[in-house]
Order: structure tokens, then C-alpha cells, then sequence
């Protein structure tokens, strides 16, 4: 079957996208295809979208279904950014790749200031991957039979659990929540390097198949939102999730004047009235200025999956003026990174998590770091700026 026959039966309706492929020799032409057809069918042209070097093979393959081509994002780099940290120590340029004006030089000021000051000191507080069954009994008393059997036989479920994977630890069992007859147990693990979420859905679901063969109890559905993945969550600011981060920094006044051009003391007012009583007022569960553009730039830029940057906006951000110098820090519990596997393997990405020397295995706990220390200076930047009264300024300047 030739190309205009592919075509024309799937503007009739005759044959799927995913079929394609049993009709072409490679995905790439499979590819090539399936945009001609969106093409013809909406009406357009597909010129940029159709201009990529990625290897399509390999990403249909572990990354993507019925591709037509791929996005393009601007990508800058801020820095030297210096970063005090137990795995990350010394001066990174970041990649990060936005569409939003202004970002990339608003880090870079905090970068500056930062590094002036002697470097970010970033902590790994804690490293987990979680993911909770619903489970559905019949009453009560069965959903507590339920509860007594994961506290029980805890180490040979963890056998269990570990029993798929290399690299995945089951840590712990909890909270387990009873809801009337419905029972969710979070599954804690440890994933190295690897964000983890297919691996312990997969070991998750080798141990509900013991508990049915134990209790005859069915999984309801193998996640069940007390995980709690890609929505903001209580339990995730409480408990962490992904990477937990910690990031801080004294900063002396005459830098706080030269390089952010305000105080302490109204850097401090600031970061009172907006992220932490401003978000108290909207009941928000960020209370901080915009944890998320440092995360979703990061990410874009190193593969990370972008679903979680919900999950990396949450976290609070504190100011202290010291008798003039500004004491600044982060708190980012919930961040889900990875340096191998999902799409940290595409090339793009590759060179992204290269510039930081982050690629590859024994990296991720480096790249978390240099995560919370961009945050640092991102959001350093932001409220200075608001101190200052040259967040418009600042926008127009730069034609935004």
C-alpha cells in the first residue's frame, strides 16, 4: 500500500493512525505520513513541526504514540550559578527552555547575587517514589483484615516488591487509609536515579496479585490518588515526594544593594505579604512567588516529565532581614526528576542534563540540587524585584 493510499483511506475513515505503522517500512515514515495526513485534514502546513533531529525510532518506541513531528522551545542557559551542595559543589550554567520573556534573565540575576554571596547551600532531605491502590472489601471489618495483612507481612511484601525491579526499594507501607469499606495503602520506594513511576506501579501491582491470593481482595484500581501523582496534594507537602529540597542563603547587604537594588527589610515584607499571607488569603498550598517556571523550564530543557511541575510548584519560600543582610530559603518537597530512563533518554535532553554533568546513573541527587538552587535564585530574583518596584519595569524594558 503507497503513501496517497494511506492517506486517502484515513481521510475516509478506513483506517486508524495506529496502523500505519504495519504498512510502512520505519517509523519514520510512518511519521512522515500521519502528518501529511493531519495536514490535508486540517488544512495547514507542518513546516516546523516537521523539522527535527531527534531519532523518532527510538522515541516512538519508549516516548511517544502516533508522532507527526516534534515542538521546538527556545532554550537559554543562566548563570555561573555556584551551588554549595553534598553532590552538586562548584558553578553551573542551567539550561532552561521557556517561552516566557524575561525568566532566563530574571534567574540570571539571582544567579549573580547568589554567587556573589559565596553559592546556595541545597540539601536532599528526602527521596521517594509513592504510588496507592484503591482497594475495595466488603465492610469494615474487612477493610481492617486488609490494613493488618500490609503491617503484618511487610518484609515478604517487600521481597515481593523488589523482586521486579534493580534499582526499586520498597521503604514502607503508609499511611494506610480506611474510607468506609475502602482501603488505600501508599507505597513508599526509593528509585536511584530513575524518576520511577512504571516501576513501582509494576511492583505495586506483584503485590496486590498476593493479596488476592491471600484475601481473595481485589485491587479496585491500582492507583487511587493518596499517591499522590501530578495534582497538589497535603499529603505531598507533608510526606514529600520525589526528591524533597531544601535550599538557602545568606546574603550580605551591600550585595542585596548592588545586585537586587533593594533591603532586606523590604525583601522581607514582601515575601510576608504575598507568599505567605496572600497565599494563606486564596487557600493556596504554594506559598511561594513561582517555584513553577524555574521547574518547568528545567525541566522542558532536561526531559523531565512536565505533568510534574503541578508537584514542584509546591513549597514556601522564607525572607529574614538580619540587621541588613537577607536570609533567603526554599522548600521544595515534592519534586519528581530523573537522570535515566523516560525522557531524559532523548537527545535533546541528553544535552541539557550534559551541560550540568548530571546525565546518566549516580546523577539525579547532583541534579536536585542544582534544581533547588535555580529555584532559589529564581524566586530571589522575583520578590527582590517586587521590592524593588521593577517587575513591570523590567518586562517592558525587555519588550514583554
Amino acid at each position: 500500500m503507497d503513501k496517497e493510499e494511506i492517506i486517502n483511506k484515513l481521510l475516509n475513515g478506513e483506517m486508524r493512525l495506529y496502523q500505519i505503522d504495519k504498512f510502512t517500512e520505519n517509523a519514520t515514515e510512518a511519521l512522515d505520513i500521519r502528518r501529511e495526513f493531519i495536514e490535508k485534514y486540517c488544512d495547514c502546513e507542518l513546516e516546523q513541526i516537521a523539522n527535527y533531529t531527534l531519532d523518532m525510532e527510538i522515541a516512538m518506541a519508549k516516548n511517544i504514540e502516533n508522532p507527526i513531528g516534534t515542538v521546538q522551545f527556545p532554550i537559554g542557559v543562566a548563570g555561573p550559578l555556584k551551588v554549595n551542595g553534598e553532590y552538586a559543589d562548584g558553578e553551573f550554567f542551567v539550561p532552561l527552555a521557556t517561552s516566557e520573556g524575561a525568566l532566563v534573565a530574571s534567574i540570571n540575576r539571582g544567579a549573580s547575587a547568589i554567587s556573589a554571596a559565596g553559592g546556595a547551600n541545597a540539601r536532599v532531605i528526602g527521596d521517594k517514589m509513592t504510588r496507592a491502590p484503591a482497594i475495595k472489601t466488603d465492610s469494615i471489618v474487612e477493610a481492617v483484615k486488609v490494613k493488618t495483612w500490609f503491617e503484618e507481612n511487610f518484609d515478604e511484601l517487600k521481597a515481593i516488591a523488589e523482586s521486579t525491579t534493580r534499582h526499586g526499594k520498597l521503604v514502607k507501607i503508609d499511611p494506610i487509609i480506611i474510607v468506609g469499606n475502602n482501603v488505600y495503602p501508599r507505597f513508599v520506594y526509593s528509585t536511584g536515579d530513575s524518576m520511577g513511576m512504571n516501576m513501582v506501579t509494576i511492583a505495586t501491582e506483584k503485590v496486590l496479585a498476593k493479596l488476592y491470593d491471600d484475601l481473595g481482595v481485589h485491587a479496585l484500581a491500582l492507583s487511587g490518588n493518596l499517591c499522590v501523582d501530578k495534582k497538589p496534594a497535603a499529603i505531598n507537602i507533608i510526606e514529600g515526594r520525589g526528591k524533597s529540597l531544601v535550599a538557602d542563603i545568606l546574603i550580605p547587604e551591600e550585595i542585596v544593594k548592588s545586585k537586587l537594588k533593594t533591603t532586606a527589610k523590604a525583601i522581607e515584607e514582601v515575601n510576608t505579604a504575598k507568599n505567605l499571607i496572600g497565599s494563606a488569603a486564596a487557600g493556596s498550598m504554594a506559598y511561594n512567588a513561582h517555584f513553577a517556571n524555574m521547574i518547568g523550564a528545567i525541566f522542558l530543557a532536561t526531559g523531565q516529565d512536565v505533568a510534574h511541575v503541578v508537584e514542584g510548584s509546591l513549597g514556601i519560600t522564607t525572607a529574614e532581614d538580619r540587621d541588613g543582610d537577607l536570609y533567603f530559603s526554599v522548600n521544595l518537597p515534592d519534586v519528581p526528576i530523573a537522570t535515566i530512563g523516560g525522557g531524559t533518554r532523548l537527545e535533546t535532553a541528553q544535552e541539557g542534563l550534559n551541560i550540568l554533568g548530571c546525565a546518566g546513573s549516580d546523577n539525579v541527587r547532583k541534579f536536585a540540587e542544582i534544581v533547588v538552587s535555580t529555584v532559589l535564585a529564581g524566586e530571589l530574583s522575583l520578590v527582590g524585584a517586587l521590592a524593588a518596584g521593577h517587575l513591570a519595569k523590567a518586562h517592558a524594558e525587555l519588550g514583554r
